[in-house]
């Protein structure tokens, strides 16, 4: 009893500074509903139900019972809500590959990882294939650059399309249910030129002048800084290029490109700290009204303003809500920068879209934003602390960035597997001219435009953005910009996590118990293992782990596996490298892993001259085979139902399949 009591204390003296919990239940929820092996069933959501309602009259009682009932239902709910989610977005897959004529309503644009073009159809027509089963969405890559027709026109191309593919190995990233949410029910690749069937007739009004807006940015400024700028301030990403891509994420810049929390809080901060201060220089409107909140309110149009043009995508949803929450509070007269402000802004994240959770966006956005409101909230009544005065603005920038890369590092390390050293002063030398060049000098266009008088905004976005791509080629170019990070197991990053928390939102003492967790978190990601043995999910790849390194089997073919299993390891090592690795261990015909020969067999000639294998063969193919011998084999058949597959030290096999259950993205 004598425990209980001091838990009950301990909880009691909680009150006031509870609300910042609320997204963190919520997400507990959430992330247990993506964690199950198969949906619930009508009775798992009645029992659900039937609980609920038990336990809301508990939320009454003046102990803390109410507490625990409350996290209880907030969990409870975060799992009804992924449930409902995943079950709104539901639209037809494809569940074969297809080769041939693709029709549909161009609606999106933007580059892969690798820097290719891909559009993005609705309305989608295909040869032979049912209204019922087409895909709502479809995804193409370009082949290689060309002209593309504006946002809106129904195009046609031939093209060769498959249904979302799984994780590269189990347990990594699962593109099938980030496309389900999406709606995008195929991807592939065309290599024929477009086709402009039909030009824009209705809707799609916003999107349409987005690209118009993209295209004279772009034709305004010179080829290097216009794609930057055009990804700035209409979220289109198409027209930056591969080098400048490649210098910002060395240089840990790439979220620049990104329009998020940054760009939307110093556009909408600028809006308002110039509206305001205008103001304060009429006293007929100074001394009658109240300009901090007509300030507040203009700032929240241009927000909203800037959400339909930059497309409207998760992460430009999120960057409005967390300063929408913000003016809100100043509205309202409640103080902007505070720890409830973001949990109110994660709370309506998490309600409207839950599978953000799982993005990197999501975590490491509001990693950053409540790491800062925490710790300058810290030193708000200690600011002796930074200095004199005339010192101060110096230090919040460097503690800024410093606060921010040491809250987003951990999840930037899960998600990506790298690691930048010289992300803080690439940050403190560009961000700065980020908020007090390029933004002003974007709004000072914009509103010029109109008048003819907009280059004078262009010179200075031109300028600014300049020295932010050269700080990120400069630091790209110091000894070993970044370095790899093994990818943590399934409870390195949540026990991170919410150690973090538990340091950030709990008062008292206790909260350093937070760092017992944090600790546990990076021992576990720390003695994480690697498989000892990858195959691809269509047998066109085998990665063995060596002590010099993962051997790969192929030296061009599977790129995108190739360096998401390299990456994974912690060694981004090119695959050529990593295939003269395989070529230096072969031995009779194959590789020895764990006392059995690893043979891989890949195209119709190769398939057509193995004949025969050993007991303690296995033999990888992306070709049927028929052999004498008893071997394992692990052919396309075999492979279409379990996915990729890892084999670990202790010789156990684990595929794909067995990690995603039966969840309406993961079934064919």
């Amino acid at each position: 009893m004598q425990i209980l009591l001091r838990i009950d204390q301990a909880l009691q003296a909680q009150r006031g500074h509870l609300m910042p919990w609320i997204p963190v239940c919520l997400g507990i929820g959430i992330g247990c509903f993506f964690l199950l092996r198969s949906d619930p069933g009508v009775g798992s959501w009645c029992l659900l139900t039937l609980v609920s309602g038990l336990l809301l009259p508990l939320t009454r009682s003046g102990d803390a019972r109410a507490l625990f009932v409350w996290a209880i239902l907030l969990v409870a709910l975060g799992f009804a809500l992924a449930g409902v989610r995943s079950t709104l977005v539901q639209a037809p897959v494809l569940t074969f590959r297809y080769y041939g004529p693709v029709e549909g309503r161009l609606i999106a644009i933007d580059r892969s990882s690798s820097g290719a073009l891909r559009l993005t159809l609705d309305q989608v027509r295909l040869n032979r294939v049912a209204p019922r089963n087409r895909p709502a969405r479809v995804r193409l890559s370009l082949a290689q650059d060309s002209a593309i027709p504006q946002v809106g026109v129904r195009l046609a191309t031939t093209a060769h399309l498959m249904p979302p593919q799984g994780p590269s190995e189990p347990g990594g990233f699962d593109f099938r249910r980030y496309a389900w949410f999406l709606k995008i029910g195929a991807n592939g690749y065309t290599r024929t030129p477009l086709v402009v069937l039909a030009p824009p007739r209705h809707g799609l009004y916003l999107q349409r002048f987005r690209y118009r807006l993209s295209q004279i940015v772009q034709q305004r400024l010179e080829p290097a800084t216009g794609g930057v700028a055009a990804a700035i301030i209409a979220g289109d990403r198409s027209g930056v290029r591969p080098q400048e891509l490649q210098n910002l994420r060395a240089s840990n810049l790439a979220h620049l490109l990104a329009i998020s929390g940054l760009h939307m809080g110093l556009l909408t901060g600028f809006v308002f700290t110039v509206l305001r201060f205008s103001l304060c220089v009429i006293p007929a409107i100074a001394l009658r009204w109240n300009i901090k909140k007509i300030s507040a309110g203009a700032a929240l149009v241009v927000g909203l303003f800037y959400l339909g043009i930059s497309g409207g995508n998760v992460s430009t949803e999120r960057a409005f809500i967390m300063v929408l929450v913000l003016f809100v509070a100043v509205l309202l007269d409640r103080r902007a920068l505070s720890l409830r402000a973001v949990a109110v802004a994660a709370t309506l994240v998490l309600l409207r879209r839950p599978e953000t959770l799982l993005s990197p966006g999501f975590q490491m956005s509001f990693a950053a934003t409540a790491a800062l409101v925490g710790v300058f909230g810290w030193f708000r009544t200690r600011r002796s602390l930074l200095g004199p005065a005339w010192l101060r603005s110096v230090l919040t920038v460097v503690l800024s960035s410093a606060v921010a890369g040491a809250a987003t590092a951990p999840f930037g390390a899960a998600h990506f597997n790298v690691v930048s050293h010289y992300g803080l002063i690439a940050n403190v030398l560009a961000v700065p001219i980020m908020g007090l060049v390029v933004v002003p000098a974007a709004v000072l266009a914009m509103c010029l435009a109109p008048l003819g008088g907009e280059q004078i905004g262009i010179f200075f976005l031109q300028s600014g953005l300049e020295w932010i791509l050269a700080v990120a080629a400069w630091v790209s170019a110091l000894p070993k910009p970044q370095s790899g990070v093994v990818m943590p197991g399934i409870w390195g990053l949540p026990l991170f996590t919410l150690g973090a928390l538990f340091v950030l939102l709990w008062q008292g003492r206790l909260r350093w118990a937070g760092f017992l967790l944090i600790g546990l978190s990076s021992l576990t990601w720390a003695q994480v293992e690697r498989p000892l043995l990858l195959i691809s999910a269509n047998g066109g790849l085998v990665g063995v782990l060596t002590p010099q390194g993962r051997a790969l089997s192929r030296e061009k073919s599977q790129g995108y596996i190739a360096a998401r299993w390299l990456a994974a390891d912690g060694t981004p090592l090119p695959q050529i490298t990593a295939a003269a690795l395989w070529h230096s261990q072969i031995d009779a015909g194959g590789v020895w892993v764990g006392g059995r020969r690893v043979v891989h067999i890949t195209g119709k000639r190769h398939a057509d001259v193995v004949t025969d294998c050993q007991p303690t063969d296995l033999i990888v193919s992306n070709r049927r085979l028929e052999l004498g011998g008893d071997c394992e084999v692990l052919g396309p058949e075999r492979l279409r139902r379990s996915g990729s597959i890892r084999i670990d030290h202790d010789g156990r096999m684990v595929t794909a399949a067995d990690i995603a259950g039966n969840r309406p993205w993961s079934r064919q």
